[in-house]
């Protein structure tokens, strides 16, 4: 369900995306209001649903993970028994930093990273292979990143 925003709203919004470590009374500054009143609209996104929690983004880089690779996965069936064991065992991937259900010839995609080449042929071999009820794995290396995931447009 959407929630409903105002153009403060949306200010504060914009800057805890950008920056989840700024202040109230950074925020307050930046809008304009006193503390309290932007504390309140903080909470009540947050409350809402708007901001789901905060966290700090890090570089996998700099981190030692060189590969990234997209990983299309057809699967035998998708009963509810079948599927449930499929998304626990992915989610018990550290590896795996997204997981998405998809329409097309492939049932999911999923985002894992690897620190090289080797790394993720074992990871392929010894994990995702084994993966309940996998009919095909099918690995796309990304080459270059133009654009990672940096945040949501905030509508009008």
């Amino acid at each position: 369900m959407r929630v409903e925003t105002d153009e403060i709203d949306r200010q504060l919004l914009t800057a805890l995306q950008d920056n989840a470590r700024l202040t109230s009374a950074e925020l307050a500054q930046m809008t304009g209001l006193s503390q309290s009143p932007c504390w309140r609209r903080v909470k009540r996104l947050e409350e809402a649903g708007v901001i789901k929690g905060y966290q700090a983004r890090l570089d996998r880089r700099a981190l030692g993970y060189g590969v990234n690779a997209f990983v299309m996965v057809g699967i035998d069936h998708q009963d509810a028994v079948s599927s449930r064991a499929f998304e626990e065992a992915v989610r018990a991937i550290p590896e795996v930093v997204l997981f998405h259900g998809i329409s097309g010839p492939a049932d999911f995609m999923l985002l894992v990273v690897a620190r090289d080449l080797d790394a993720y042929s074992e990871l392929l071999q010894k994990r995702l292979h084994r993966l309940p009820g996998v009919k095909q794995l099918q690995t796309f290396f990304s080459l270059q990143e133009f654009k990672g995931f940096g945040g949501l447009p905030i509508p009008e």
